[in-house]
């Protein structure tokens, strides 16, 4: 998928998908598939999202330069931890990352 860099990427997945934290694996990987898929601007269902995460992880993919205190404030009040809330956005960028440069490697392939 990623040619050379396979194994860099792979373990820059793993590392902020699988190391513990504040909110489970399987949430940071449903935010980063969640990211990628909104990155390629396929729509993604957000119904493995957690509550309250989806409109935040769309503004990080999308448009993160509106996030303000308010956001993280929102997040805080559904019980989410400073912890918590850094990892949501990190999986989110990560996701949308790697759902632009699929998205660049496809178009030097010709597949776009």
């Amino acid at each position: 998928m990623f040619g050379r860099y396979y194994h860099f990427v792979n373990r820059l997945l793993q590392s902020v998908i699988t190391a513990p934290g504040m909110t489970t694996p399987a949430t940071r990987q449903a935010i980063e598939t969640f990211g990628a898929a909104y990155s390629r601007q396929s729509h993604p269902q957000p119904d493995d999202l957690p509550s309250g995460v989806t409109a935040y992880a769309e503004k990080v993919v999308g448009r993160a330069y509106t996030i303000t205190d308010d956001d993280i404030a929102s997040l805080k009040q559904l019980g989410y931890s400073e912890d918590a809330i850094f990892e949501i956005t990190v999986s989110a960028a990560l996701g949308a990352g790697m759902g632009r440069l699929q998205q660049g490697l496809n178009a030097l392939a010709g597949e776009i």
